[in-house]
């Protein structure tokens, strides 16, 4: 049981390890975006976008060498892998916070609850994004 165990997590480990600092990304967006909403009164397209910028520079710097294996800081390897990451997140972000917009902005309905329906939403996308585009062997 135990050799079936460590055979799936060897099997799976790229996506286990991005769920990982996935969540981990999770949630340091979510402390700068439930404060920003709540304690401080911005909009959720506003707290969202501050947020986003959190997150994405914690999940670069994390996903680069932890989840993506890519070791090599120089310039002429970070400079495109940073505009590339940045680039793919952004449009991702942009989605993100057209749907808490209108939902919570326009609609009034739960920033908390559609915040947490739109992180599941960006996570999947920002995986196939990063694998096919920013970290490709």
């Amino acid at each position: 049981m135990i050799d079936k165990i460590r055979s799936l997590i060897v099997k799976y480990w790229d996506i286990l390890i991005y769920l990982f600092f996935g969540v981990l990304s999770t949630v340091v967006n979510y402390l700068v975006y439930i404060p920003a909403l709540y304690i401080l009164g911005l909009s959720a397209a506003a707290s969202n976008v501050i947020a986003w910028v959190v997150a994405v520079a914690f999940a670069f710097v994390t996903n680069k060498p932890f989840v993506f294996k890519s070791h090599d800081w120089s310039r002429q390897t970070l400079v495109p892998e940073l505009t590339k990451f940045v680039g793919c997140r952004s449009a991702s972000g942009a989605g993100e916070t057209l749907i808490l917009f209108l939902a919570v902005d326009l609609l009034g309905w739960s920033g908390a609850v559609w915040k947490l329906i739109t992180s599941v939403l960006v996570v999947v996308a920002n995986y196939i994004a990063s694998k096919l585009l920013v970290f490709k062997k």
